[in-house]
């Protein structure tokens, strides 16, 4: 993992030999020949010509993602709701139906409710510890599913293995937000996940510098199985004059080549080269970061389950949680740094906690190498309904910690902090000094 997370995708081809991958600050590039150009336009080689199509910064943060996922390519877009957008796009719409879980990111949740339902394209919401329900949801439009191998904020896990099977037997296609693992922890891949997208702008970039997306395709989709549900990818394309199956013959994503051509170029959602390279400084840390913010959040979690002001703590290491025995079989690296606890007193208490903090920061972010707090209820899930919040585990106590680099125990400190704030506003503080 390491040694992929520095060398992987450079080879030091440029004339100047450079240990790091240059940026190519250029939006167009120069060809040889009319021939030449008219070849890239006609997908009859490959190349750059714009750089809204593609760069070659990108190229390699494309290329070392597709390594540490063990994937077939991977395409690097301007944000993780971006690459959820158009991998969700391109395999559902217009008219086709999702099946996502009931533990999803707020924004995903919002993007399938409102923007994608307004291109046709309708969902069922399942519950990913219910097999029966899940399999309960497909139906002969699902043309997608759609999970997150470590759910933000309460930290579920889930039995990839089971979900994907069942999503098989229907021959859909699963995508696996994998924002919260990363490749450090664990390869939704390896677990049948056909496609897995990255907020990139968390643990892969670490330093909260980056907004930047990814989409990896496993190379375990293949619509010839079932050409008649992709015809989109395995007829020949009007526009493009291709068919994007074709693709697979020669090791290469049908899939990613639709997405690129189309919705990557249509809708602009570039991911600038300086953005890239910012990207590709924070994986060749990825590993030793991961390590550590799992090691403290776990640590945290169970001193946190052991304070009073705190009426449950939301990780997956903890007694009591149906998923913990995936940590073993599935996360032996760990299960990330970011997980929720619930405040007795409710958002007074939520809010009492988070003001008193020193160290920790309030901001909606996640995967810094700084210890960040946020409030749910109030911010990134604060337009779902009450029963979309309540099934994602959401409550008006809740508080979602994201674990940095900072020192255990003067994070536990400032975490007491918020504790004995969030007490002195319980009602029974109140009556002691009235």
């Amino acid at each position: 993992m390491s040694t992929a997370g520095i060398h992987a995708g450079w080879t030091r081809a440029d004339t100047h030999r450079a240990l790091t991958p240059p940026i190519y600050a250029s939006s167009a590039y120069a060809q040889t020949s009319h021939s030449s150009l008219r070849a890239l336009f006609e997908r009859r080689a490959d190349g750059f010509a714009y750089s809204r199509s593609g760069n070659p910064t990108t190229e390699v943060l494309e290329q070392r993602i597709t390594a540490l996922e063990g994937g077939i390519g991977a395409i690097a877009v301007a944000s993780g709701q971006a690459a959820t957008t158009i991998a969700l796009c391109a395999l559902a719409a217009p008219g086709g139906h999702v099946v996502a879980s009931s533990r999803l990111y707020g924004g995903t949740t919002e993007l399938l409710d409102d923007t994608l339902a307004d291109l046709g394209v309708t969902t069922t919401v399942a519950d990913p510890w219910d097999l029966e329900a899940w399999e309960a949801a497909f139906t002969p439009r699902t043309r997608a599913a759609i999970v997150e191998s470590i759910a933000n904020p309460g930290a579920q896990l889930l039995d990839l293995d089971a979900l994907t099977a069942i999503a098989h037997a229907h021959d859909v296609p699963v995508i696996v937000d994998s924002t919260l693992a990363s490749p450090a922890l664990y390869r939704p891949g390896d677990h049948g996940a056909d496609v897995v997208v990255h907020s990139a702008t968390k643990y892969l970039c670490g330093h909260g510098t980056t907004i930047a997306g990814l989409i990896v395709d496993t190379g375990r989709f293949d619509p010839r199985r079932c050409p008649e549900r992709w015809e989109r990818l395995t007829t020949r394309n009007r526009r493009f004059g291709v068919t994007f199956a074709d693709e697979y013959a020669r090791g290469g994503s049908g899939l990613l080549a639709y997405a690129r051509a189309k919705y990557v170029t249509d809708l602009g959602a570039t991911l600038p080269a300086t953005s890239a390279q910012q990207i590709l400084v924070g994986i060749e840390t990825l590993d030793l970061r991961l390590r550590k913010i799992s090691t403290d959040a776990t640590a945290l979690a169970g001193r946190l389950a052991a304070a009073g002001e705190v009426a449950e703590v939301h990780h997956p290491s903890l007694p009591g949680r149906p998923d913990r025995h995936l940590v073993a079989r599935d996360f032996p690296r760990g299960t990330s740094g970011v997980f929720s606890i619930d405040l007795h007193g409710g958002e007074d208490a939520a809010a009492a906690f988070c003001d008193a903090l020193e160290l920790w920061s309030l901001a909606v972010n996640l995967g810094d190498a700084r210890s960040l707090v946020c409030h749910p209820a109030s911010t990134t899930h604060s337009h779902l309904t009450p029963a979309q919040r309540e099934a994602c585990g959401v409550s008006e106590g809740t508080v979602r910690l994201s674990v940095g680099l900072e020192d255990l125990e003067d994070l536990w400190a400032d975490l007491s902090r918020g504790l004995d704030a969030a007490r002195a506003v319980l009602p029974e503080a109140r009556a002691v000094t009235a």
